[in-house]
């Protein structure tokens, strides 16, 4: 009989984030807005580190425009599910589309995080290795570490999504969230989930923790070549390469930590903060990238003013 009731939940039903009701409307229609600035936003940077040539040769552009294909990725898995929340009719998501939703979270969000890990190592080698940087980090080695990033990426994804379904969901099928993520999901599950939480715990402790901790040494040392700069304009545009970088890890990460690796709660602030790796985020990233970045900025007039712009600057 239990066998039998395993085989019950077909789809299942996310309860979204909480909301007045008399904000509906401008709920649905602020995140389709997000949404659709996000994808532009990121298409956008992603288009010009292609097609301008003094940009899609260097590495540090190369995962730039990877990182904008994992943020419009992110933001088409949620968002859009994210605003069915906003309507009148309750729309249950598949039991296939649930695994494929957590599994590709997890693939990229994983991605990202080892992608911001050769952000830093890059910005490392450019600061405190200037004269070896163009022997160091090829464009070769480059697309090697992207397309490790994407492989680690895919197997952290497969093993969170198989051990997160490999449980019996026999009912309810309500998940008390607005996408399909391992702890609330877990929480339906008829059998006993100790050791899916530990591994969750462990397996994603150890990606964000030593992510985060090569990306601090790297900081650590660059921090120390640019206090040997001895011009204050130096030092300045020597912060300003790595400003953007520092910005979007401490938003990525620290929502992460709060949510991962921590004791299990069913804190409201759990989909709070999961709003800002899966939407705030991508929406952010090709703002902070083109604000403080001179080079991007000069790349996009280029584009805009057309081949004749080089022989104009």
């Amino acid at each position: 009989m239990e066998r039998v009731n395993s085989t019950l939940v077909t789809e299942f039903i996310l309860t979204g984030i909480p909301y007045p009701i008399r904000l509906r409307t401008f709920l649905f229609v602020f995140f389709l807005l997000i949404y659709i600035l996000t994808q532009l936003g990121n298409l956008l940077i992603l288009i010009t580190v292609w097609t301008d040539s003094q940009l899609h040769a260097r590495p540090m552009y190369i995962f730039l425009g990877v990182l904008s294909v994992i943020d419009m990725g992110i933001s088409s898995i949620i968002v859009p599910r994210l605003m069915m929340n906003f309507t009148v009719d309750i729309k249950p998501i598949p039991f296939g589309g649930c695994v494929a939703q957590l599994y590709f979270y997890h693939f990229l969000g994983s991605t990202q995080c080892f992608l911001y890990t050769l952000m830093a190592y890059d910005r490392f080698l450019a600061i405190c290795r200037p004269l070896h940087y163009p022997v160091l980090m090829t464009a070769k080695l480059s697309a090697s570490l992207v397309a490790g990033a994407w492989v680690a990426g895919s197997f952290h994804g497969a093993l969170q999504a198989i051990l997160t379904f490999r449980l019996p969901y026999c009912g309810p099928n309500q998940v008390d969230y607005f996408f399909c993520d391992i702890p609330p999901v877990l929480r339906l599950a008829c059998a006993d989930i100790t050791v899916n939480e530990l591994v969750t715990f462990v397996d994603i402790g150890v990606v964000v923790a030593s992510c985060f901790s090569l990306i601090l040494l790297s900081y650590v040392q660059i921090i120390r070549a640019i206090l040997r700069i001895r011009t204050a304009e130096g030092r300045r545009r020597a912060f300003s390469t790595c400003g953007a970088h520092v910005t979007v890890v401490t938003v990525y990460y620290v929502p992460c930590a709060f949510i991962y690796l921590r004791p299990e709660t069913n804190s409201p602030l759990d989909g709070a903060a999961a709003l800002f790796p899966t939407a705030i985020t991508p929406f952010i990233n090709p703002l902070i990238y083109t604000l403080r970045n001179q080079e991007v900025k000069l790349a996009l007039k280029r584009i805009i003013r057309g081949p004749g712009a080089t022989s104009k600057v």
